[in-house]
């Protein structure tokens, strides 16, 4: 495997999150015209606020998640991020998969 597709793999293996962590990930995508504080996140998914933090640290590093300064902090997916695009893409694909069986 090229150096190149491993950086991939490795990049959507932290954006997407082992169990539950893919559960931040999943739902700003699925609202990703809205910016979310930590704690709408923590209602969102019904994680614990560690868990949700550290996804969102994770998420900030690999640029696939914005964070705006205000009081508190809310953050959003980065639709300018290249595989945060193909990966809305496939998410509403798969919306109409689902409708379809």
């Amino acid at each position: 495997m090229r150096s190149e597709d491993r950086r991939l793999w490795r990049e959507l293996e932290l954006g997407f999150g082992g169990g539950t962590k893919f559960r931040v990930t999943r739902h700003l995508i699925q609202n990703h015209k809205e910016a979310f504080t930590k704690y709408g996140l923590v209602k969102a998914t019904g994680l614990k606020t560690d868990v949700v933090e550290s996804q969102l640290e994770t998420l900030l590093k690999i640029n696939w998640v914005r964070q705006y300064p205000f009081t508190p902090a809310t953050y959003q997916i980065n639709l300018e991020n290249e595989v945060v695009k193909q990966v809305l893409d496939l998410f509403q694909k798969l919306r109409y998969v689902r409708r379809e069986t």
